[in-house]
């Protein structure tokens, strides 16, 4: 059963720091939302994936882009760029990286609660 439930990214309930970014999460109901956010200069293979221990990010996303421009390469080539209010959908097995000189910021409703945790 749903139950009533109110949280706030200005006190999440744990923040993963890594270099060039944060993620953010908050559980709430009976799931976790992270707001995941990428400064300039960011790119997972180089900054996420020595501490998640994967060859590519194994974890889902399913994001709404808040603001700048991430670029995005799955494992099979697909490759593409999402900004300020796309909704992606993403498998396990991609990289992404930070297009220009504007934080990338997206809200994740899937994935977040192991995104960026040591492996």
């Amino acid at each position: 059963m749903q139950t009533t439930d109110h949280k706030t990214f200005t006190r999440p309930d744990e923040t993963r720091e890594f270099p060039h970014g944060k993620a953010e999460i908050i559980n709430v109901g009976s799931g976790a939302v992270g707001r995941l956010r990428f400064e300039p200069g960011w790119r997972w293979s180089n900054d996420v994936k020595p501490l998640a221990g994967t060859a590519s990010c194994e974890a889902p996303h399913f994001q709404y882009h808040v603001s700048g421009r991430l670029g995005i390469k799955m494992d099979d080539g697909t490759e593409f760029v999402a900004g300020p209010g796309d909704v992606t959908s993403l498998p396990s097995g991609h990289d992404a990286w930070v297009i220009g000189d504007e934080a990338v910021v997206t809200i994740d409703w899937y994935g977040a609660s192991t995104y960026a945790q040591k492996s």
